[in-house]
């Protein structure tokens, strides 16, 4: 784990281009933003090209998309292969619309995806694995989801992450856990796309995309967990508010002290 990288992101200031969802988009800027990042939104296909030769990543978000928004999708993601900047990409509930399904299928056709970030119901989706995903949310199942995140990696030559209590995360052959978090995390509505945004922020920072995913996953979740160690009376609202201040406050020495993976 190379929580140094951290420090990294903060001197190197990274600009994450994100088409992110209406829902969203604020808390994905302001995380960006507080983390040491560079966040910039586009909806608009007329300056895709411009948008991701500034971009040092790309972060793509299923969440509300419209056809319009799924070729803008698909010009970002070619220009960003081409230009080889690291693609997230984040499958919104794929688990539970077969449009959305199809959608992220064509393009993970279209362009090389770097790493996919899901809960466990968007991740098993992807890989043909039985789950009952519920909307946004992971649902239930019963697969081995170290198994489920592992063959979703190959199939897709990519990292991936499936975020849920225990986030596990694959490039196809390791596989490695992070233990930490808080359950408002899946309280807070967007928690999920700011983990997204903040993964494509470490890669753009971090050559091994394997490494840069578990970081990013570990940073993000231990940060949460201090927070609601040092305020434990937060709720959903405040949750969310707060881990914006705690992602620009958090250091290195603060994660060492309470990371747990594996």
């Amino acid at each position: 784990m190379q929580l140094e990288l951290l420090e990294q992101l903060r001197v190197a200031n990274p600009v994450i281009l994100n088409e992110s969802n209406f829902v969203t988009v604020q808390d994905v800027a302001n995380g960006l933003n507080a983390l040491g990042a560079s966040p910039i939104m586009s909806k608009e296909i007329n300056e895709t090209a411009e948008m991701v030769k500034m971009a040092n990543a790309v972060q793509i978000n299923l969440g509300t998309m419209t056809q319009t928004e799924l070729a803008h999708m698909q010009k970002m993601g070619q220009l960003a292969e081409q230009q080889q900047k690291p693609i997230v990409l984040d499958p919104v509930a794929v688990g539970a619309v077969n449009y959305r399904l199809e959608a992220a299928e064509q393009l993970l056709k279209e362009f090389q995806v770097n790493i996919i970030r899901g809960n466990a119901g968007e991740i098993a989706a992807l890989g043909n694995f039985n789950w009952q995903a519920k909307g946004i949310d992971a649902g239930s199942g019963t697969g081995d989801l170290d198994e489920i995140t592992k063959q979703v990696a190959q199939k897709y030559h990519c990292v991936v992450i499936t975020s849920g209590a225990v986030d596990t995360i694959s490039d196809g052959q390791q596989v490695a856990h992070v233990y930490n978090g808080s359950p408002l995390f899946q309280a807070h509505v967007g928690s999920g796309d700011m983990l997204s945004s903040i993964v494509a922020a470490f890669a753009a920072v971090c050559d091994n995309l394997f490494e840069a995913a578990e970081t990013a996953t570990l940073v993000f979740a231990a940060t949460g967990e201090l927070l609601v160690n040092q305020q434990p009376d937060l709720g959903p609202g405040t949750f969310g508010i707060k881990l914006i201040d705690a992602l620009a406050k958090v250091q290195v020495p603060d994660l060492v002290k309470i990371a747990k993976f594996d």
